[in-house]
């Protein structure tokens, strides 16, 4: 039972369901169930059975895994219309990591047998959930060729690019990343230590590249960035 009424226009821009015209995506929001997350919240935990897949609607998510040394990983985050526990779910695995709300945030999630349902019924989530896999495995062979062939500034300068792409806001400062970051979840991101990445981003302040704090973090040259990112310029 959906806990928030919401109008089937809020999966218009969903991953997998933006395909659908607005009669089957009301079908999809009535099967799903529909909840908030405060700020802080672990929506599964790392090790749970895989037995439901979710997609956010407002807020931000990070996905957080922890290493056999207890030494953890944010792995990604996630935005309004994107999936995640997805994968883990329709292959009958348990979740590879926790998901918890970096915000206050609202989700609609379904139970793995009404997803196997939803694509059978609808061919094209299936494909548009097949294609998300992909790109996310894309992405994350690109994060495992960085952390073994570039300079820790470099993965530092990829990190922050990635999070410009995925949660930039142009703002008169600069390219603001729209949720709170701590340095160390950039340095979980970039496989290195807070006293690099502290010490890197008080370099690029110094030089106007920057702008940041605790937990708030403005790009203000982009270019610049994205030539370290590419390059290795520094």
């Amino acid at each position: 039972m959906m806990t928030v009424e919401l109008d089937p226009s809020v999966l218009t821009g969903a991953d997998l369901f933006d395909v659908l015209d607005a009669q089957d995506r009301a079908e999809v929001l009535r099967v799903g169930v529909v909840r908030r997350l405060p700020q802080g919240k672990r929506i599964f935990a790392q090790g749970d059975p895989g037995i439901t897949c979710h997609s956010l609607l407002e807020g931000r998510v990070k996905i957080v895994q922890t290493r056999p040394d207890g030494a953890q990983s944010v792995i990604r985050f996630i935005g309004p219309g994107e999936m995640y526990g997805t994968v883990a779910a329709l292959m009958d695995m348990p979740f590879p990591a926790d998901s918890v709300a970096v915000l206050d945030s609202l989700e609609i999630y379904w139970p793995v047998k009404v997803m196997r349902e939803l694509m059978t019924r609808f061919p094209q989530v299936a494909i548009r959930s097949a294609a998300s896999a992909g790109h996310r495995l894309f992405e994350l062979q690109n994060r495992v060729g960085e952390l073994s062939g570039e300079r820790v500034e470099q993965r530092i300068a990829h990190a922050l690019v990635r999070l410009v792409r995925q949660a930039g806001r142009r703002t008169d400062e600069g390219i603001e990343i729209d949720f709170p970051i701590t340095r160390q979840e950039l340095a979980e991101m970039a496989g290195s230590t807070l006293h690099t990445v502290s010490r890197t981003l008080a370099s690029w302040d110094d030089r106007g590249i920057t702008a940041s704090s605790r937990r708030h973090i403005v790009v203000r040259k982009l270019h610049v960035l994205l030539d370290m990112a590419d390059h290795g310029a520094s």
